[in-house]
């Protein structure tokens, strides 16, 4: 690629590019010279797993990566226990470093999904961290000043609010922003949420009298529903590790408009690529279509192509024919009559005998394929298999 290309290249799903120039400089001297820049991307291992809105910006990551670049994926098993106060509104509670391990040892699996692990670099903050004295923190600490931290957004709703700010969420930005010194980092990757530490990196390079990093951020990605950025706690997302079938049914969910998306920022597909799918759809295509496109797409980066095909057949037996999935769970229960309501309840097909009574009541229940209507309906188990299904992805045979 020319410099132009490659910038474009790097440019597509992003927000804040500072500056633009200063990479193009970069990556002209790194032609120049054969050395690769270094790119670095930090991630807390605040969570034992990552769904897919987190590899929006791991994406970008592996785009240095595919351009021949040194990509640094830095595990923040220090600065996740001082707790990323980053969008919140309150003092996040601190991890143990015995959590922050566990964690960082998935992490270290699922990111490898889409980087090749024999070119990237796999660093820990508490390499440099874990040695700094207590004046270390306080020549740190002299390099920026409380204007400069209180400046960010979050700080100062909280201090209009009159709600309470630790002092260890203070050193954040510091020891995330050393971070790039201790890396002597070209460039360096976050989500929107992450400007305020990627900009203090670049500062404190500059109070170190390395060249300032080129900041790139994405944006984040909106889950399931929409509306809300993907959140496990909000239950709107999908798991880089959920199994095939389950990936399929979730991606098939989402709306005709955020599919696109999901199209820009979690596919390798280029902007020309994207808008010929438009295209497609203008000219009379089903969205449907496009969308098991999306959901292979995404499947076979992290299971594989093979899997992307069979969790398609799946789906079409399941909703397009309306046939029941070829490998469903089975549970053992005492025989006898039971109530219908409280035997998904008891089952775990619902989270409890009045949430039952409402998908009955609704028309989401079905017993041996045929939809219920009486959350009081007496179910027979002992003899023959009785099949449960409760919307269009809950199927369980009561044995």
């Amino acid at each position: 690629m020319t410099i132009d290309e490659q910038l474009e290249f790097l440019k597509k799903g992003t927000v804040d590019f500072v500056r633009e120039d200063d990479l193009r400089k970069k990556l002209e001297r790194s032609a120049k010279t054969g050395k690769p820049l270094r790119v670095k991307l930090g991630l807390d291992p605040t969570a034992p797993d990552i769904h897919i809105g987190h590899t929006v910006v791991i994406r970008k990551l592996k785009a240095f990566q595919d351009l021949g670049h040194t990509v640094i994926f830095l595990i923040g098993d220090f600065t996740g226990m001082i707790g990323d106060p980053s969008g919140k509104n309150v003092t996040r509670p601190p991890l143990s470093r015995e959590e922050i391990n566990a964690n960082a040892e998935t992490y270290k699996q699922q990111m490898f999904k889409l980087l090749d692990p024999e070119k990237t670099e796999l660093r820990f903050n508490g390499e440099w961290m874990d040695k700094f004295t207590a004046a270390d923190f306080v020549k740190l600490c002299a390099r920026t000043t409380v204007k400069q931290i209180l400046e960010r957004d979050d700080f100062t709703k909280r201090l209009a609010e009159e709600k309470p700010i630790s002092l260890h969420e203070l050193l954040y930005p510091l020891t995330q922003g050393y971070d790039s010194v201790a890396l002597n980092a070209d460039v360096e990757l976050g989500g929107t949420d992450q400007k305020f530490n990627l900009l203090m990196g670049r500062n404190l390079q500059r109070e170190y009298e390395q060249e300032p990093q080129v900041i790139i951020t994405t944006p984040l990605l909106e889950g399931l529903d929409g509306v809300n950025k993907m959140s496990k706690s909000l239950n709107n997302y999908i798991g880089i590790e959920d199994a095939p079938n389950e990936m399929f049914g979730k991606i098939m969910s989402i709306s005709d408009e955020l599919m696109w998306r999901y199209f820009e920022l979690v596919t390798d597909l280029t902007t020309s690529e994207i808008s010929d799918l438009r295209s497609q759809i203008e000219n009379g295509e089903n969205p449907r279509n496009i969308k098991v496109k999306l959901a292979k797409l995404i499947i076979t980066d992290f299971h594989s192509t093979a899997d992307a095909d069979a969790a398609e057949a799946e789906f079409v037996k399941r909703f397009v024919q309306k046939e029941v999935p070829d490998e469903i769970e089975e549970k053992a229960i005492a025989a006898g009559t039971y109530v219908l309501s409280q035997l998904l309840a008891d089952t775990g097909l619902a989270a409890s005998k009045g949430e039952a009574r409402r998908l009955i009541e609704q028309g989401g229940v079905k017993v041996n394929g045929e939809k219920a209507t009486m959350p009081n309906a007496d179910v027979s188990v002992g003899g023959e298999a009785v099949l449960l299904q409760v919307g269009k992805r809950k199927f369980l045979r009561v044995i």
